[in-house]
């Protein structure tokens, strides 16, 4: 079977997913969600802050804590083994769902990683939760090939996250997340507060890793032209809802919600009238990674 043939098939779905906030006035953050992830490919999720993107993430790998309640639905995962009901894992069995078939690369990668323990310390951590008979060479050489993978020279294993950039940091959490080879990688905001010459080294990363190693990917961002660079499909939240669905090209074209088309219209164009939405820039880099993919 092909990539290609592969990408047609589901490797997780959300049906009728609801997320409630059981404070003095219950808020529901997510309304019966229904979502369908296919394999080897990125799913952008975008909207505003607050519309429920990242409490929508947080449901998925089932890392809520009360009051947020997951009030009704269903999370699967299709694995080549099977499917699996997310939410009906056992503590046990949900630590080990984690990491080994998803997992997750947290906005803010300098309060993601542990201030005081070297990037070696961290990712052996990791291997060793999951895979504890690995030897101390296997754990060297698996360590060293992420952080090539990702772009950070392997003697940065030494060094402590505050001794990184920004870019290496989130680098290396991404680096953390693919460590264990999971299905499905979530990227909440992976590239807020990073420089645009960054942010453009960091999506090249990920693109190139996708193709590379077949994951899928949930990009959460609210900057929808960004997404528009690097998604197959996007998923558009207001409200806690997901009112638009549709391929990155199709969205651009011919947004159905009125609210997607504000979402558009929000980011000025560079030269032309006020308003107008360029596409020149998303065009060039779209070509830019199609250069690199081939």
């Amino acid at each position: 079977m092909t990539a290609a043939d592969r990408r047609t098939e589901p490797v997780l779905t959300l049906d009728d997913l609801t997320v409630v906030y059981e404070t003095e006035q219950p808020v529901t953050a997510v309304k019966h969600a229904n979502l369908t992830l296919h394999r080897g490919e990125i799913l952008g999720l975008a909207g505003e802050s607050g519309c429920g993107k990242t409490t929508l993430a947080y449901a998925i790998n089932r890392l809520h804590r009360p009051p947020a309640r997951i009030a009704s639905g269903r999370i699967t995962f299709h694995g080549d083994d099977g499917d699996i009901d997310i939410l009906a894992l056992e503590d046990r069995e949900l630590r080990a769902f984690r990491w080994e078939r998803l997992s997750m690369v947290f906005q803010g990668a300098m309060n993601a990683l542990n201030p005081v323990t070297t990037v070696r310390a961290q990712l052996k951590d990791t291997l060793l939760a999951h895979r504890p008979r690995m030897s101390r060479k296997e754990i060297r050489e698996r360590s060293e090939d992420v952080l090539k993978r990702v772009g950070v020279d392997p003697r940065r294993l030494g060094s402590y996250p505050h001794e990184l950039s920004g870019g290496m940091r989130q680098r290396v959490m991404i680096a953390m997340a693919m460590l264990l080879e999971p299905q499905i990688m979530i990227m909440d905001e992976p590239t807020t507060a990073l420089d645009v010459v960054v942010q453009r080294d960091i999506l090249r990363e990920i693109v190139r890793l996708r193709d590379e190693l077949d994951f899928a990917v949930v990009f959460i961002t609210h900057d929808l032209p960004l997404l528009l660079e690097i998604s197959d499909r996007i998923a558009v939240m207001l409200e806690g809802e997901i009112v638009e669905l549709e391929t990155a090209d199709r969205l651009y074209r011919d947004a159905q919600h009125p609210y997607t088309r504000k979402l558009l219209g929000s980011f000025p164009s560079l030269s032309g009238e006020r308003g107008a939405f360029i596409r020149t820039g998303i065009d060039e880099t779209t070509d830019i990674l199609a250069e690199e993919r081939a």
